[in-house]
């Protein structure tokens, strides 16, 4: 096959995974916001949008939304997805094709140690998402330069956090987890269409949650009581 018409096949069938991924991910979200919804109708004082920023210095946009439904407790997700081709690093052809193709979700139920939104508290997640990533050296991983992985990851954890207002309706959480993943993945050479290595299986236990998160409160029973 002609090499025009092999990279055209490799843009074509990328493309076609990213709306895949897009699509999945929409429906996931709608359904999580349709929950919260209902639950806010009942039970919520308290409604949070959030975006945490260390990931987003991934090039990932992110959001989250979080809701109170108990006198100390809280429900949540964080959503994340990256469809972006990256440039070569220095000295590198772009036929190693660097990417970070990937979504994931990650619901959170949180218990707060005064009143929720405020100050610390413990949680218990989850994680699920796919991947497409490679051809490049991210978070100081060398092997991601050689090679591409492309699979799913699911598992959960504990964490630990804590939150504070800086104005009526804004506030900023900082967060740390310990969890454990199960990746599921198949290895290729870097490169657009590269060779399969091996598939194989991984389980992973160790830090799997970090954030530094700005949060908007779009509904806020104590908004105006919270600044510290």
């Amino acid at each position: 096959m002609p090499d025009v018409s092999k990279f055209a096949y490799c843009f074509v069938y990328n493309m076609n995974y990213v709306c895949q991924k897009m699509m999945t991910l929409g429906k996931s979200i709608t359904i999580i916001l349709f929950i919260i919804a209902f639950s806010c109708n009942g039970l919520a004082q308290t409604v949070g949008l959030k975006s945490n920023f260390l990931y987003a210095l991934t090039t990932t946009p992110n959001i989250g939304m979080e809701t109170r439904i108990f006198k100390k407790s809280s429900i949540g997700f964080n959503a994340g997805f990256n469809p972006f081709r990256l440039p070569a690093p220095s000295g590198v052809t772009q036929s190693t094709n660097p990417k970070l193709f990937h979504w994931i979700i990650v619901p959170e139920y949180k218990y707060w140690f005064c009143r929720p939104y405020e100050r610390w508290y413990a949680g218990v997640y989850a994680d699920y998402g796919k991947y497409n990533l490679g051809g490049g050296k991210f978070l100081g991983i060398k092997d991601l330069e050689r090679y591409r992985y492309e699979g799913s990851l699911v598992g959960g954890g504990v964490s630990v956090g804590y939150q504070w207002a800086f104005a009526r309706r804004w506030g900023v959480e900082a967060s740390l987890g310990v969890g454990y993943m199960l990746l599921d993945y198949r290895k290729y050479y870097a490169g657009a269409c590269g060779a399969l290595v091996k598939q194989a299986k991984r389980h992973y236990i160790g830090p799997s949650k970090a954030s530094v998160s700005i949060i908007y409160y779009i509904y806020s029973s104590f908004a105006s009581t919270q600044i510290m």
